[in-house]
Parts: C-alpha cells; sequence; structure tokens
C-alpha cells in the first residue's frame, strides 16, 4: 500500500524520520506491505518543498545543509493548509501529515492547527509533538474519529518506547489511578553529572550537541517538557483535560548540585519526577518536581538518559516500563511505527 507523506517541520526529528523510511524500505515494503513516499517538506525558516511524484530526499537534505529546502516555492514559512490540500489531493490510499515542529509551551501552536487541518482534509495525523496531546487531546480524538481518521501521536513520550500503543492495544478495561516517572532525558542526564561532581553547564551543552535538549533547553531544565508530558499522560490515560500550565512544576538549575550530591552522601537519588494522581472529587492533578529517592526506587536508579514510567493500575497493580536510552533515531522511529499502526486500520 502506498502512503504519500507531507513533513511539517524538518528539525533533527523529521529529519532522522526521512533517512529512517529510506534505511527501512525493503522492511516496510516485504513485511509491512508499505510504501512510504514523501512528497512534502514544510520548514519554518528554510522554504518547502512539494511533488506529487514524491521530492528527492536526499537532495532535500543536502541543501538544507546549506540552509535551504530545495523548493518550488520562496516562500519563507508556506502555508501549510495549502500543502495538506495538495497532499488530500493524493490518489493514494494513505495519506499522512506528520507533525515534528517543536514544542510551543504557551498553546500547543501551531502545531494543533496543522493536525486540525489534516483531519478536516481528510488525512490521518502523525505527531512527535507532546503539545497537541498535551493542549488538545480531547478535541483532536473527537475530531479524528468524526472525520474517520487517525491521530498517533507515540513519540510524544519516552521516544519510541510503546506507551501508548501499548495501553491501547493490550490494556483494556485498565483503570489508571496515576503514575509517576522520570520522562525526560536532558534533565536526568545532568542529575546524575551533577551527583558524579560534574557542573551544570558542561551537561547541558553535552543533551544540546546531540540534539537531545529542547531547541530552548530552558523547557528541558525549568520542566515544561516534563509538564507536557505529563499533561499528555493524563489526558489520553486517565481522561484528564489538562495543559502544561496545570502542572505543579519546579525544575533544576546550577543549584541542584548540592542537592543532588547531598542526597547521595545519605544512600538517595535526586531525580525530576514527574507524577499524577486522581484526588477526592474525581479531578486529575498533576506535579513536576525534583525528588529524593530511596536507592532502592527503581526511578532513583535511572541515570544518563535513561527513563521509565510506572502505572498504577486497578487490576494489574503497578507497571513499570523502563527505556535504557533515548536519541533521535527513537524519536524518529515512533513515526515510522505509527505509520505502520495506520497501514494495520486500512
Amino acid at each position: 500500500m502506498r502512503a504519500d507523506i507531507l513533513l511539517v517541520g524538518f528539525g533533527n526529528v523529521g529529519r532522522r524520520f526521512a533517512r529512517l523510511l529510506d534505511e527501512r524500505e525493503e522492511i516496510l515494503r516485504s513485511q509491512h506491505d508499505l510504501e512510504p513516499r514523501i512528497v512534502g517538506i514544510s520548514t519554518r525558516r528554510h522554504g518547502s518543498a512539494f511533488a506529487a511524484e514524491g521530492v528527492d530526499v536526499t537532495a532535500v537534505l543536502e541543501s538544507y545543509a546549506r540552509g535551504r529546502v530545495a523548493a518550488e516555492t520562496s516562500e519563507p514559512a508556506p502555508d501549510v493548509t495549502r500543502l495538506i490540500e495538495r497532499l488530500a489531493a493524493s490518489e493514494a490510499p494513505l495519506r499522512v501529515v506528520v507533525e515534528t515542529t517543536p514544542l510551543a509551551i504557551a498553546d500547543g501552536q501551531p502545531a494543533i492547527a496543522h493536525i486540525e487541518a489534516a483531519l478536516e482534509a481528510g488525512c490521518d495525523a502523525v505527531t512527535a509533538n507532546k503539545g497537541p496531546v498535551a493542549f488538545a487531546y480531547r478535541s483532536l480524538r473527537d475530531r479524528a474519529l468524526r472525520a474517520g481518521r487517525s491521530f498517533l501521536f507515540e513519540g510524544a513520550v519516552m521516544d519510541g518506547v510503546p506507551i501508548f500503543n501499548l495501553v491501547r492495544e493490550t490494556m483494556p478495561a485498565l483503570t489508571f489511578h496515576g503514575f509517576r516517572g522520570v520522562v525526560n532525558s536532558t534533565t536526568n542526564h545532568i542529575l546524575s553529572a551533577l551527583e558524579d561532581g560534574e557542573a551544570f553547564a558542561p551537561a547541558l551543552e553535552r543533551m544540546q550537541a546531540e540534539g537531545i535538549a529542547e531547541a530552548d533547553p530552558s523547557l528541558d531544565v525549568e520542566g515544561w517538557d516534563a509538564a507536557a508530558k505529563t499533561a499528555a499522560l493524563a489526558n489520553v490515560l486517565m481522561d484528564a483535560d489538562l495543559t502544561p500550565q496545570d502542572i505543579h512544576r519546579t525544575g533544576i538549575g546550577p543549584g541542584s548540585a548540592p542537592l543532588a550530591l547531598e542526597a547521595r552522601t545519605r544512600g538517595r537519588r535526586l531525580r525530576l519526577v514527574a507524577a499524577a494522581s486522581r484526588i477526592p472529587g474525581g479531578e486529575v492533578s498533576g506535579s513536576v518536581r525534583p525528588v529524593e529517592l530511596v536507592d532502592d526506587d527503581l526511578l532513583a536508579r535511572l541515570r544518563g538518559k535513561s527513563n521509565a514510567l510506572i502505572l498504577q493500575t486497578d487490576l494489574l497493580g503497578d507497571i513499570a516500563i523502563h527505556q535504557l536510552g533515548g536519541d533521535l533515531t527513537m524519536t524518529a522511529y515512533a513515526l515510522l511505527s505509527d505509520l505502520v499502526s495506520l497501514r494495520r486500520r486500512h
């Protein structure tokens, strides 16, 4: 089955996804009867490209490295809705908008608008951006249902680890009372480095150099990224209606160094913990804050870029999902995984 794809956003994750489609071309065809083809690429500052027969991704990647997408338009910020309409005109059985723009912590825009436009045009939508799930999950879910399309977002939390797919496909009829976890690789790497005696700045710089830290690293260290993930998890798993601004949030900074060192002298570990629970009255409350954990706590054992999420359920008790490391390939894989999920639905 052919799948025509419009990439909205062409940063680190978008470019890795484009390469991954090429690397997994034979497996996708032979094992999943899926032939994805990128027909459009839209960027905020480097122009856009669209070709109904498929863009030359290699040429676009080379051009992008020089600061410009090889484009048919000179618009610095092309009209994404117009490109989505062109995608919708494709005769491919699958028409997918893959949204990978950066997190906008104020309101989740313009990613939400991109997904709304995709669904209204009759396309499926996939995103690695946590903003749409953190700010507008209910409305986007319902819009997708009305349109008879899919809205998938496995890459929004913990890279390619299948949290949402796992729950959706293998945990029917469970009630989630809450969760707690370490869900931001950058801050966990920094706290691990601090407890080893390293300074804050070089630990952060490493995450920026690897493309792991958000484009605006304050989103990581101030806890906004984790707050957005907390809201997204609560909205999907607990039917909450939270935004990142509803999450009680405390981040980390250079002043966390003595706290991390002191905790270690007592056999404990300082970790930035994201959590949510249902409070009396039925509402869901969420938080992100540094927590001093006892050494045998699963979350305390996480070092470097490791993440983990502990789901608190009514029938299965606590279920832990542990990610040993995170990188761009894992996030890009989540997009590929969602693409395969769309193929299975068709």
